[in-house]
């Protein structure tokens, strides 16, 4: 059996002006990255926007383990199911982080016979978006650090900083830094941090705003500190917008390449959704749904993570509101989630699979409190029974959803289809009357319960002092009305990682909360989530090389 990256490598690829023919892009509104790579340009998105929109179809999937569940590989699959049948789809995916990629989760192209290319330049440096997030991020943190050196007229305490710098790496070393050290002419000395590019209040910026003039007017919001009154200082304070909307102009187009079989694929923004809102663009999702019929997007990590953020603060924000959500799961996980070793994950366990489904059960549940119509697919293994799948279906389908075998890691598109008739079935036949779960009048706290007790199942939440004291003034200050998004382990519908299943009896931590006053959101950290990850013992960069010319040992 190939590789992912051997079947990537592989693939014939058409030149990417004749996937935009699939949508009726002209080749002149192109901005070319080398023949399989583009970006939209702006004045082309904003020709269509008097298209109708298609339909909008959200990917999530239940809480990840080691075993694999295959989102992505499932949206990709699924698009190439719906070209297969003749339907004008697009799917509008994240950009991978380079800390996985070098670290232990992997890139973000799919898997198998369901994956979009070229994938090693997807899952490197692409088209440069996240250098250019990089560069204005750092760009406002050298600015912030110049004003105070030079006289601090707006009376910033250098104590009260929370403008983090970034670095699209994992690398612990970095989350707690000094700056400043050696003569005076190097800078005030005081501590600093670094979060990974993805948790970038300017990445989610870059996936909420609507156009330049849109993403302008966030930049100008970004609290980067307090002064001695306490009172915030924004990156508009320091005047720090126009060069920071310089660095970003390329960065704000969507980019367009295609899958292994061709479909047409918008791959834009990419925030982590366990330690940010984990969506797309809005930019991207939106010109999907002029360009096509059917856009396929998908929200990072499990339902409780992604697809709350997705439909909680991504689709309140932008207006949007998805006709069907797709919840992804295998028999493998769920056994996984009943107890069972991973080695043993092969042999039929009917008793693992009762006691694990109940994860499966607890997204479902959750997602159906938004009203939007649920499908769930079995991402299929060669190791799966009859007895298993039989199990899920009848499940499901006790649950009021439809469900679908989908083998599009072995089979691609074809192995999709099933899928992606039940879909167009519970599109035709079912209403989606989409609603956020909380109203924005709610306070903070409130917010934060709601979550964690109607998403997480907890009983409550405790908040630690300082967590408390930063709430009382974010709210003081006018951000009370924002949605929230938690930073919590995405291992568990808990804050702690080793709860597996569906958890009981117990209560999310909250031990900071901060404000992403551009992006429009309150953060509130949980449990032990760090901003900046730690490469593992042994991580994937070690099995990573160039032979003969070609990238090997990306996966």
């Amino acid at each position: 059996m190939k590789s992912d990256i051997e079947i990537a490598q592989s693939a014939t690829m058409k030149p990417i002006t004749e996937v935009a023919k699939l949508l009726n892009i002209p080749e002149d509104e192109l901005e070319l990255y080398g023949k399989y790579k583009a970006k939209i340009s702006d004045e082309y998105i904003n020709s269509i926007q008097n298209n109708s929109n298609g339909k909008l179809v959200l990917v999530t999937a239940i809480n990840p383990t080691p075993a694999g569940e295959g989102k992505t590989t499932t949206t990709v699959g699924l698009g190439q199911a719906l070209g297969l049948m003749g339907k004008k789809s697009v799917i509008a995916l994240r950009e991978p982080s380079l800390g996985p990629c070098f670290g232990i989760k992997g890139g973000a192209a799919g898997g198998g016979n369901a994956q979009v290319v070229p994938m090693e330049d997807l899952n490197l440096h692409f088209t440069g978006d996240f250098h250019a997030i990089t560069s204005a991020n750092n760009l406002l943190a050298a600015l912030l650090d110049n004003h105070i050196q030079q006289g601090n007229q707006l009376g910033i305490d250098t104590r009260s900083v929370v403008w983090k710098r970034c670095l699209d790496m994992n690398d612990r070393a970095l989350r707690n830094i000094v700056v400043g050290l050696g003569a005076k002419a190097d800078g005030v000395v005081r501590e600093d941090h670094f979060v990974i590019t993805v948790a970038s209040e300017i990445m989610a910026i870059l996936c909420l705003a609507d156009d330049m003039e849109d993403l302008k007017k966030r930049l100008s919001k970004i609290v980067v500190a307090y002064n001695f009154a306490g009172d915030p200082v924004t990156a508009g304070d320091l005047g720090a917008v126009g060069s920071m909307a310089a660095l970003l102009k390329d960065a704000l187009k969507p980019n367009l390449i295609q899958t292994l079989e061709n479909t047409p694929a918008i791959v834009h923004g990419g925030p982590f959704a366990n330690i940010a809102h984990g969506c797309n663009s809005v930019r991207a999702t939106k010109t999907a749904l002029k360009l096509a019929d059917y856009c396929i997007t998908e929200a990072g990590f499990g339902a409780d993570l992604g697809a709350e953020k997705f439909l909680d603060i991504k689709c309140r924000m932008a207006g949007l509101k998805p006709d069907a959500i797709v919840l992804v799961a295998t028999v493998r996980a769920l056994k996984y989630n009943g107890g069972v070793k991973k080695e043993d994950l092969s042999t039929e366990n009917l008793d693992a699979l009762k006691k694990g489904i109940v994860n499966l059960e607890k997204h479902i549940e959750n997602l159906q409190k938004y009203d939007v119509p649920v499908v769930v697919t079995l991402n299929s293994f060669i190791t799966d029974t009859e007895n298993e799948t039989n199990f899920v279906k009848d499940f499901c389908i006790e649950r009021g959803c439809d469900f679908a075998l989908s083998e599009v890691w072995e089979k691609g598109g074809e192995g999709g289809v099933a899928l992606a008739e039940t879909l167009l079935k519970t599109l035709e036949t079912k209403e989606s009357h989409y609603h956020p779960l909380y109203k924005d009048e709610l306070s903070l706290e409130e917010k934060i319960e709601t979550i964690a007790k109607e998403i997480y199942g907890a009983d409550g939440v405790n908040y630690s002092q300082s967590a408390k004291k930063q709430l009382e003034k974010l709210t003081k200050l006018g951000f009370g009305n924002m949605p929230v998004c938690v930073a919590k382990t995405q291992y568990s519908l808990s804050d702690d990682p080793t709860l597996l299943g569906r958890p009981e009896n117990f209560n999310i931590e909250v031990r900071e909360c901060y404000v992403s006053a551009g992006a429009g959101f309150v953060v509130v950290i949980t449990g032990q989530i760090m901003t900046m990850p730690g490469l593992p013992k042994a991580p994937a960069a070690l099995s990573i090389d160039v032979v003969d010319g070609k990238i090997t040992g990306l996966f």
